[in-house]
């Protein structure tokens, strides 16, 4: 890849020659310099998040946006650019930021390049400044700092025979911060390293915040992701660091830029809400969850400290504008633009060129639907066309194929057949002796990120055949499988682990995928922690003894205790196995065609 900050670099030159010729402009028209500037200075902010390496338009029900009169087909990355291209005209002053999950469970054509094209197009588009999200740490600090920084990827060398440059926007990630005793490996391409580090905001892995100067008024960014983080991503890459409270830390960072005379601040947070369900993508609200929002985003913002003047929010891949009052009682806005390029949030604002501040009176923000009806940024689909080529020999390959569409559980809290039917192939793949000897499997709904569909891909491949490109976007994380040795009893409490309260008092329900021969029912009235009837709980039929020890197959994200399912940490006799992906394709390739398994494996109750 050439390099990301060439573009950045021609920019700011541009400006400084049209601030100099604005300059001629007005001598030669007799200006003077008792002439008094305005007192504010307009800004606008463009955001969005969730990107996940969605070069091109996203597929099935991710692909449209919910509007008032129905569904209409939205992202690509070749149009997100030319919109937000269309809404930066006639604009003096213009930012573009996001609040994470920019790489990661991204589909084939960015996953299996280790997101470099994303990182690519997200430089073409002109992205300032991101806060880290918890998909930025899938592959572990060492390859998130290797995207920020550049080099060729420790294993699989380079794939772009320009090398990578890193990204030329600002990561920013104010929470995580190094452990007392760890061993910091300052990566390479990287100058001065850590000369953020200080007292204040502590040994962060990257910046905690950016500043910009905006016609001579400071704005300050703070990037987080979400605390629970641990929870989500394996532990391995993360072991030599902390995730912090989100109020804590953005507090704090605030604090910071105020004693370095920054008055006009944003935080870019990887952690959201939930609007009512069916709303549209430009749903709006007042009043926080008075008004129909809820989730986590809703007790944070109301916490964080007055000098903070606008959330930009993700990870709940939700479309919302509302004002949520700071803790003195003035409106400040909390957004989210939804997810893969789909929504892009604009909030226009005015800083006060006296106070150096935000004029909260001033702020709106509205969310535009990224629609395809648009012209694609030519640059973008040339982007597009040549990570396609390399990809293409691996990419168009079959290897199995479905009897119809096979989906996933868009809300994580639905059994579905798709997250079973990978279960059936993780089982399968390791129910010999040797190869883990296990008699049941189970999966997370959030590491299957697409559905398999019947009908053919832009490929061209015949109706039903299943790709591995199509295959790799189903299941994109590279994960291990591991099979380990669980008792009755773990396996009850990995059930009721499905169930979570959430500090806002709302519970959330991950819906484990599970094999073929397993089953139990669960109550949607009882409390959590008594969800599941243990006498419910079979395999072949036969009642689950909780005395009795049982194989017991997972991918090595929730063996690691990932999605808060921290009892198959205690797991004995674990043995590794191959990828999950591998496992899925053998299947598909073995059992070809496929036909969907019926999600009736738990029983819902009253």
């Amino acid at each position: 890849m050439r390099s990301a900050r060439g573009p950045r670099t021609r920019r700011a030159c541009a400006a400084v020659l049209a601030a100099a010729a604005a300059g001629l402009a007005l001598g030669a028209s007799g200006a003077t310099a008792t002439q008094k500037a305005p007192r504010t200075v307009d800004l606008q902010i463009l955001s969005f998040n969730d990107y996940h390496g969605h070069l091109a338009p996203p597929t099935g029900g991710d692909g449209n946006v919910t509007t008032a009169t129905g569904p209409v087909a939205a992202g690509g990355v070749e149009y997100l650019t030319t919109h937000l291209k269309a809404l930066r005209a006639g604009h003096r002053n213009t930012l573009t930021v996001a609040a994470g999950d920019l790489i990661g469970g991204s589909p084939f054509l960015s996953g299996l390049f280790k997101d470099e094209p994303s990182v690519e197009t997200l430089d073409t588009l002109g992205l300032d400044v991101s806060g880290v999200g918890n998909h930025e740490f899938d592959e572990g600090v060492p390859e998130l700092l290797r995207m920020q920084f550049g080099g060729c990827h420790p294993v699989e060398g380079c794939f772009d025979p320009d090398g990578y440059s890193g990204a030329g926007f600002d990561w920013l990630a104010a929470n995580v911060t190094y452990n007392a005793g760890a061993t910091i490996t300052r990566p390479a391409g990287s100058k001065g390293y850590g000369s953020w580090f200080r007292a204040s905001t502590g040994r962060t892995v990257l910046p905690p915040t950016s500043v910009k100067v905006v016609n001579g008024v400071k704005v300050g960014f703070i990037g987080m992701t979400l605390e629970d983080t641990p929870t989500l991503v394996a532990q391995s890459g993360i072991r030599d660091v902390s995730f912090g409270d989100e109020v804590v830390t953005a507090n704090k960072a605030a604090n910071d830029l105020r004693r370095k005379g920054v008055k006009a601040i944003v935080v870019l947070l990887h952690e959201g809400g939930l609007p009512p369900a069916g709303a549209t993508f430009d749903y709006t609200c007042t009043q926080g969850d008075a008004a129909g929002l809820s989730g986590p985003i809703v007790e944070i913002a109301q916490k964080l400290s007055p000098a903070i003047d606008l959330v930009v929010t993700g990870h709940t891949h939700q479309p919302y504008t509302c004002d949520i009052p700071d803790p003195k009682g003035t409106s400040r806005w909390v957004t989210s633009a939804a997810s893969f390029g789909r929504v892009i949030t604009e909030t226009e604002l005015k800083l006060d060129r006296r106070t150096k501040d935000v004029v909260r009176s001033s702020v709106t923000s509205v969310n535009h639907a990224v629609t395809r009806d648009v012209a694609a940024d030519p640059v973008q689909t040339a982007t597009i066309a040549k990570w396609t080529a390399l990809s293409a020999p691996i990419a168009n390959r079959v290897v199995g194929s479905v009897t119809t569409d096979i989906a996933r559980s868009l809300s994580r809290d639905t059994e579905s057949a798709l997250a079973d039917l990978i279960a059936d192939a993780q089982l399968a793949a390791t129910s010999a002796a040797g190869d883990g000897g296990a008699v049941m499997a189970f999966m997370n709904p959030g590491g299957v990120r697409a559905d398999l569909t019947f009908a053919p891909s832009p490929v061209g491949e015949v109706p039903g055949a299943v790709t591995y490109g199509e295959a790799f976007t189903v299941q994109p994380f590279g994960n291990l499988l591991v099979s380990m040795t669980l008792t009755g009893a773990q396996i009850e409490a990995m059930l009721e682990q499905q169930w979570t309260t959430q500090t806002d008092g709302s519970v959330r329900f991950l819906h484990l995928g599970v094999s073929e021969g397993f089953a139990y029912s669960w109550s949607r009235s009882a409390p959590v922690g008594q969800k599941v009837d243990p006498a419910s709980i079979t395999l072949g039929g036969t009642p689950i003894d909780p005395a009795a020890s049982y194989r017991v197959t997972v991918n090595s994200f929730l063996a690691d205790g990932g999605d808060g399912f921290t009892v198959l940490r205690d797991g004995t006799d674990r043995l590794g196995g191959g990828s999950d992906l591998d496992a899925f394709i053998a299947y598909l390739t073995a059992n070809a065609p496929v036909t969907a398994p019926v999600p009736n494996r738990a029983t819902p109750l009253p």
